[in-house]
């Protein structure tokens, strides 16, 4: 895979971290772990059980939102909400422990909406007109991205990378920025990428393309490591390498792959066996992680005990 950044402005860090995932790419992948509460119950429950902490900790953003309209919303949104505030000062720490970050937005729409204004069903937000310059949609869309660019600015100051997945699942309608399509969502990220690289100078981003569909790829100059969302079948742990093969199809440039969200956790034998080269895996929080009812313990043990599973403990940069 390439081993410089699609933004050639890039921290040093960036690429050092691109590198790292090039000298390991076939050979071994690093275990991830979503979490979304500053408690991170998951990382609780992975060490209980298996004596170690992932490689990989992923970080929701939905609270840093700056358009959360609580009034009237139900218990669930409200506590999602919640929970979710002040994680980064969490990520800070995992900094600390020398863990990578990923970070999720689940991004309530810039004006407009209700509840859960993140899904297409709670807003009408519309996301073609928030590419069109000058309308209301535009305004609010760029203000948000200033927003968030000011949450994410100390992380670069620090020169700390972080695998950046906005528009994630963009492939769907079910989130605003893939209602209106796969050519609305690539333009959302292509302006993101511009805005947040040339205007905001934010170059401690490794930039992560999240769409399993050809037709929507973004580009090669947009990205730098192209992944999918699964969930699959529960307990069916497998290499799942006709997914990746999937996402090799979608372009010819030396970009790495990886699974950034999933219910269902590899197996790492068979990772092995089909010499898939995922980067990472990322399973995804709560229920996925603190229950049996999608991947049995055992196979979390076994999994983190495979020798080309690398864990916190491993991870040598």
């Amino acid at each position: 895979m390439n081993t410089k950044s699609v933004n050639p402005n890039a921290q040093p860090e960036v690429n050092k971290l691109l590198e790292y995932f090039n000298s390991i790419e076939g050979k071994a992948f690093l275990t991830g772990q979503h979490t979304q509460t500053r408690r991170q119950e998951e990382l609780e429950l992975i060490k209980k059980e298996t004596g170690k902490l992932p490689a990989l900790c992923g970080f929701e953003l939905l609270s840093y939102s700056p358009n959360i309209n609580l009034e009237g919303a139900t218990e669930a949104c409200i506590t999602e909400v919640m929970e979710n505030r002040n994680t980064l000062e969490e990520a800070w720490a995992w900094v600390e422990k020398g863990g990578i970050l990923t970070f999720t937005w689940h991004w309530f729409s810039p004006i407009g909406g209700e509840d859960k204004a993140f899904y297409t069903e709670h807003t009408n937000f519309d996301a073609a007109l928030a590419l069109q310059e000058g309308t209301p949609e535009n305004k609010a869309f760029v203000s948000d991205l200033d927003h968030m660019a000011e949450v994410l600015k100390p992380f670069c100051e620090k020169h700390v990378p972080i695998l950046w997945r906005p528009f994630h699942e963009c492939e769907g309608i079910w989130f605003w920025w893939g209602a209106k399509g796969l050519e609305v969502a690539r333009q959302l990220y292509r302006f993101m990428f511009n805005y947040y690289t040339k205007h905001h100078h934010l170059d401690n981003l490794i930039w992560v393309w999240n769409n399993p569909k050809p037709e929507g790829y973004v580009g090669d100059d947009y990205c730098d490591i192209i992944t999918r969302d699964q969930y699959p079948e529960a307990h069916k742990h497998e290499s799942f390498n006709d997914r990746y093969l999937e996402l090799r199809a979608m372009t010819k440039a030396e970009k790495g792959f990886a699974i950034a969200e999933t219910g269902i956790i590899p197996d790492g034998d068979a990772v092995k066996k089909d010499k898939t080269p995922w980067l990472w895996y990322m399973t995804w929080s709560k229920d996925f992680c603190l229950t049996e009812n999608f991947n049995s313990f055992d196979a979390l043990r076994k999994l983190y005990n495979c020798d080309n599973a690398i864990t916190l403990d491993k991870l040598n940069m």
